[in-house]
Parts: structure tokens; C-alpha cells; sequence
């Protein structure tokens, strides 16, 4: 693989977002992944290349060693934080078309629910998987998620809650996204989320961590 691309993949993967940044140690005073892309980009490198065989590997690693227990929240968010700066650099690319994305992923904390860390999470992991983002942020009630269905068809939503006294809005959410598009595909994810509350209301999975969520979104789009 082309050395600028091996680098990069490092960065992202060990959350190195510029050359300034004192994170991770091992990589103090060395290109990070906003510089790795330009180069990359002024390299002649393909931005689809660049998405595929860096930043989508990158993160696969990331969500492997969080799925592991081998890196924690902290990490996950200095990588996301790095993938997110080579994202930047590739935005002209993604709405030129010149990348092909998987497909588009709904995203939203749902009604009375005003954390979002884990969805942002979920949402960085899925871009960095190669998925367009739409973030509706918290507090969202099934009338915005129907809204941004139609205005990306198609798209599969996730309804993230870390409440047990907002999960029950889950439910809610998902039978109004299923009367108004039925073949909608509806992940779900949090703390006091299991596969049983899944099936109970009508979703059709449940991810426990963000690598899942990816790694089930990777099987619609195949």
C-alpha cells in the first residue's frame, strides 16, 4: 500500500489529527491525518482510495479493539476526531459524487433524550465506514425522522437512548416510521437497550456497540 496511506490509516486509527497534536506520543511532531489526506490528495491518490483503504480500515480497527476492550471511550473519540479532519478534506469529493457512498444513515437521540455522546459515536464510526451521515441531534420526536426519510429515501435509521424513562419513546418512533415507510430498516442502541426491547417493539436490530451498528449497516449495503 502507498506509504502516504499507511500513515494515514495510523493517524486516524491512534486519533492523530494534525501535526500539532500532542496525541498519541509515539506520533508527536509527525504528520497527522489532516495533513496525510492533503498529501494524499496532491499525491494524484483516488479520494476513493483514500476512504477505502485508510480511513474505512482505520476505523474497522478502532471498533474491533472498543468492541475488545482493549481501547475505551476516550480513544474512540480521539480517532473519530481524526477520521473527522480527513472528512473534511474529502467533502468536496463526496458532493461532487466522485466517492460513491454505501448509502445514507438517519441518526437521532430520540424524544426527551438529550444525551448524545453514543450517537456520535455511532454516527462518526458509520461515516468513517463509508456511509453519508444525516444527524438530527437529540431530542428527536418521529415526525423529524419521517421528514428526513423523505427527503433521503431509501436511508436506514438509527434511534439511539441512554434513559430507561426515554427508551419507551423508541417504540413510539419506531411504529410511526413503519406505518408511514414499512420497509424502512430501524437499528436501535444504548445503555438500557437489548435485543429482546428490539424485537418487542418492532425494530429490526440492536447494536451494543458502535462496531455493530457498522458492521450491520455493512450487510444491507452488500
Amino acid at each position: 500500500m502507498n506509504e502516504i496511506l499507511e500513515k494515514l490509516l495510523e493517524a486516524v486509527e491512534f486519533g492523530k489529527v494534525d501535526i500539532k497534536s500532542p496525541y498519541p506520543p509515539q506520533l508527536r511532531g509527525q504528520d497527522g491525518s489532516t495533513e496525510l489526506t492533503l498529501k494524499a490528495i496532491e499525491n494524484g491518490i483516488n479520494p476513493q482510495q483514500i476512504l477505502e483503504l485508510a480511513l474505512i480500515p482505520a476505523m474497522a480497527n478502532v471498533g474491533k479493539k472498543f468492541s475488545e476492550n482493549k481501547i475505551f471511550v476516550p480513544q474512540m473519540l480521539m480517532s473519530a476526531r481524526a477520521m473527522g479532519a480527513s472528512m473534511i478534506q474529502l467533502k468536496p469529493f463526496f458532493t461532487s459524487g466522485e466517492i460513491k457512498t454505501k448509502g445514507t444513515f438517519i441518526i437521532g437521540t430520540v424524544k426527551g433524550d438529550l444525551h448524545d455522546i453514543g450517537k456520535n459515536l455511532v454516527a462518526m464510526m458509520v461515516e468513517g465506514g463509508g456511509w453519508t451521515i444525516v444527524d438530527l441531534g437529540v431530542d428527536v420526536g418521529s415526525e423529524r425522522f419521517i421528514e428526513a426519510l423523505k427527503n433521503s429515501p431509501g436511508a436506514i435509521v438509527g434511534l439511539s437512548a441512554l434513559l430507561t424513562t426515554t427508551m419507551v419513546n423508541m417504540g413510539e418512533i419506531v411504529s410511526a416510521i413503519k406505518k408511514q415507510s414499512p420497509e424502512t430498516k430501524i437499528l436501535i442502541g444504548g445503555a438500557p437497550v437489548n435485543m429482546d426491547f428490539c424485537e418487542k417493539i418492532g425494530a429490526d436490530f440492536y447494536a451494543p456497540d458502535p462496531q455493530g451498528a457498522v458492521e450491520y449497516l455493512n450487510k444491507m449495503a452488500s
